[in-house]
């Protein structure tokens, strides 16, 4: 794709979002509604608009090779991932549910599942790139020292001696040997064979245009059968119900050629922003050089002059504006003498009349209170309204330098795509004249002051200027003491000598960091539910599709680890809890989490950090470790397996990992994270019943049922595994009754089934020996599934849970109305009384 079709892109998007953020404003928002369901159809229409804007935006941000619309695109980019984010939030509160189903809604606006679809942004391994291989060097480094690189151990006990070795080799070269001499024979018998049948056979009893015709007849059923056959699977293809054929070289396909131009693109871009970078540094220093002195000269004038007329006005000379306010930039703002004049006398007269006000908004306030306990609960419930944004204002400026600088820019001279001069030189120039102004505002600081001490040594005035430092000096002696506060109130470091590498490197000898594989999101495979709007309608919860786990997770956690600036404005999610049976995938979704951002992964699982940082010292030294070196080399991902081991009510007494070493220390773990910590807690649970409810849901924010998967996605499943592992589906491999059969089986299951049939020397024989659905159904008898049964009592287990709890009140009928009746008559009997 060129250069003008992603401007297109951009363009079109920026077109749908002017559409959408009129509607986004406050005061254009419409009236509370007390119609949830009518809530919840605006908040997911304006969601799904949002997510088809985000695509686009984020597929240009990604090929765009112009470094200053990169920038502004960036901006654009953020407020859309964070006002998805908002509306997620606004939807859970609506229906009390993590996982919504829009399958009404796409066929209303004629949308397909897959363009609801939320991408990763690709720039978040991008712009960790250097951190990642920093990261990554340290953890080489540090588990080569452990003796930790190459982990042979294990496999030590598996050596031969040499004796052994030589007769396994004879074994083998003799069974070589037999395999071969067997071929050889069998190829002189059936030499043997067809020379028996050349004698014995007799000459020709048919004439030669009887032959010609039996050959014919043969040949052309042959040809039209293949014909037909080719036609078919032609056809079956047109309507996507076979595969398309794989292609004789790989490089030639329309993705390998698109990747190809897509990883050139990503090239020049980097390119164009060293080019941009130097150009930044050079710009300023020319521009130094050659406005600099003009820049000052002229700053200089305009402030004496300003000195000159306000004395004009008022008779003196006026105050210095601090560096606090601006300094002389303040100055030019607006305000010419007169308009400060007046502003002199109405802080005069505004003096005795801000008593006056401050009175009045007292007796308001209080009227208002007053206002508010008299009202009934039926007036002061006014229904659910949009939250106010954090994210459209930046949308919105965003949008607008869009507009005034990109829009209806002529590109024709810059076919390249590369920085602009003019651009550069504007906001460079705006940097120099800033650091010129501070130099500016001390020498006219100076030159007012032997102004004005001129001006008393006239009058026979003197020592104003002495109560003036006199009351500067009592302001820093405060500054020193507010400092002294501040720092009495931060936390005390443990650590405060050391440095981040070797903290870094004591955690990953502790096997507290810990390495993870490179699994991406999209290789959690599943299809979309497309049922699950209908089945709420009849009362029934449906459970999430793969699909909306994959929705979810990038919600939650991708989102906001990815990018500071979403994650210090979007509402802040600080645990996951992944709750499902043993396979559906848990720890696979918690690699993806850590691939995607880049982050790094600490295990404070039980078992993991048995034995490690004893006492409790020692314990609130390893939580002070993974939070400090959480913060520096974020994002970071502290990851439980076994989560509900820590809040379990009685424990095994086989278990001797100390589980609840951790159950008073995590919630203040969870308690310290702040919005600009890009720090997640993530736990795994496959068996939550036996632990205590509240105690688990109060430290983790979020918990997500990971379900079975149904039958689309254990098609799409099979599929995809068996062709990862290099198998060929071929049109008589019944792929449809193998997902049928495999019904109850969760994807580590299926997964361990392909492994074991397509080995090495399966997966070679292939083109002798097609795949049969019957390989797969034998391994799979040997694994027991996910009964209904175990299905249900984790549907159970979540209804007991805060979210769940409010779920079920809401299907069962009862509305926020009646509690709050409830609640205003329980106060009424309270005042009773």
């Amino acid at each position: 794709m060129s250069h003008s079709m992603y401007n297109q892109m951009w363009a079109d998007a920026q077109s749908t979002l002017a559409d959408i953020i009129p509607y986004e404003l406050p005061e254009s928002q419409s009236k509370p509604t007390k119609d949830r369901g009518a809530a919840f159809q605006t908040c997911a229409i304006s969601y799904i608009k949002y997510i088809q804007i985000f695509r686009k935006l984020e597929n240009c941000y990604d090929q765009i090779v112009h470094p200053q619309k990169r920038r502004t695109l960036k901006k654009v980019l953020e407020g859309v991932m964070g006002r998805i984010l908002e509306l997620k939030d606004d939807m859970v509160n609506l229906e009390y549910s993590e996982f919504h189903f829009f399958d009404d809604i796409l066929s209303d606006l004629k949308a397909t599942p897959a363009d609801i679809e939320i991408p990763v942004p690709r720039y978040f391994l991008q712009e960790q790139e250097k951190e990642m291989a920093h990261r990554d060097r340290l953890l080489a480094e540090s588990s080569a020292s452990q003796g930790r690189s190459e982990q042979k151990g294990p496999r030590d006990e598996l050596l031969l001696s040499t004796e052994d070795a030589i007769r396994l080799i004879q074994i083998h070269e003799r069974a070589r040997q037999g395999r071969l001499r067997a071929s050889f024979m069998q190829e002189i018998r059936r030499r043997e064979e067809r020379e028996k049948r050349a004698a014995t056979r007799k000459g020709p009893s048919m004439d030669k245009e009887c032959a010609a015709v039996i050959v014919q007849k043969v040949w052309r059923g042959f040809s039209a059968r293949k014909l037909v056959k080719k036609e078919r699977e032609l056809e079956l293809i047109f309507l996507g119900m076979a595969p398309p054929p794989l292609p004789s070289n790989p490089r030639h396909t329309a993705q390998a050629i698109a990747a190809k131009v897509e990883a050139a693109r990503q090239a020049l871009q980097m390119q164009h922003e060293q080019e941009y970078q130097h150009a930044l540094v050079a710009v300023k220093e020319k521009l130094k050089q050659t406005e600099g002195v003009d820049m000052k000269e002229t700053m200089q004038e305009e402030i004496r002059q300003w000195f000159l007329e306000v004395r004009d006005s008022t008779g003196k000379f006026p105050e210095y504006p601090d560096e606090e306010d601006g300094g002389s930039a303040s100055i030019f703002k607006a305000k010419d003498p007169a308009e400060l004049e007046k502003e002199m006398l109405e802080g005069q007269e505004g003096g005795d009349k801000g008593k006056k006000e401050k009175k009045k908004e007292k007796a308001e306030k209080k009227e208002k209170d007053k206002g508010k306990k008299g009202k009934t609960p039926e007036q002061a419930q006014e229904g659910f309204k949009m939250t106010e944004s954090q994210f459209v204002p930046d949308i919105v400026s965003a949008s607008k330098l869009y507009t005034d600088v990109w829009q209806r820019r002529d590109e024709s001279d810059n076919l390249r795509q590369a920085y602009d001069v003019e651009t550069v030189k504007e906001e460079k120039r705006l940097e120099v004249e800033a650091e010129l102004r501070v130099h500016v505002d001390t020498l006219m600081q100076e030159e007012l002051d032997n102004l004005q001490m001129a001006v008393e040594r006239d009058k026979g005035k003197k020592g104003k200027k002495g109560g003036k430092s006199g009351k500067k000096g009592k302001k820093s002696k405060k500054g020193k003491k507010n400092a002294k506060k501040g720092k009495k109130k931060g936390e005390k470091d443990l650590t405060p000598d050391r440095t981040p590498e070797s903290l870094f490197k004591e955690l990953v000898a502790e096997g507290v960091i810990v390495d993870y594989p490179r699994v991406r999101l999209h290789d959690y495979v599943g299809e979309y539910s497309y049922l699950g709007t209908t089945l709420r309608q009849a009362n029934i919860e449906p459970m999430p599709s793969m699909s909306d786990v994959r929705r979810v997770i990038t919600e939650y956690t991708i989102l906001p680890l990815g990018s500071q600036a979403v994650h210090e404005k979007a509402p802040h999610v600080k645990s996951v809890l992944l709750v499902g049976p043993e396979g559906v995938g848990k720890r696979m979704l918690v690699n993806a989490m850590c691939t995607e951002t880049g982050a790094t992964l600490f295990d404070l699982t039980p078992e993991n950090i048995c034995g490690k940082y004893p006492g409790k010292k020692g314990l609130e030294m390893l939580l002070h470790l993974v939070y400090k070196v959480g913060k520096l080399y974020a994002p970071s991902v502290i990851y439980m397996q076994n989560a509900e081991k820590t809040f379990l009510k009685k424990i095994p007494k086989t278990d001797l990992s100390d589980p609840k070493r951790l159950k008073k220390d995590l919630p203040r773990l969870i308690k310290k994270l702040s919005q600009e910590d890009r720090i997640l807690l993530v736990g795994t649970s496959q068996l939550p019943f036996d632990s205590d409810v509240k105690a688990l849901t109060a430290v983790y924010q979020k918990v997500i049922l990971l379900p079975r998967p149904d039958y689309a996605s254990r098609y799409v499943l099979w599929r995809s595994l068996i062709q990862q592992y290099g198998g060929r589906l071929t049109p008589a491999f019944d792929l449809s009754s193998l997902a049928k059969v495999s019904d109850g089986y969760t994807p580590g299951h299926i997964k361990m089934a392909v492994t074991q049939v397509l080995s090495e020397r399966r997966a070679a024989q292939q083109h002798k020996k097609p795949l049969v659905t019957a390989e797969f159904v034998a391994p799979l008898a040997r694994i027991d599934p996910i009964y209904r049964e175990e299905e249900e009592a984790f549907k159970s287990w979540y209804s007991k849970t805060p979210m769940g709890k409010k779920r079920e009140k809401a299907t069962s009928g009862e509305t926020d109305e009646t509690e709050t009746k409830g609640k205003s008559g329980k106060d009424k009997k309270k005042g009773k009384k």
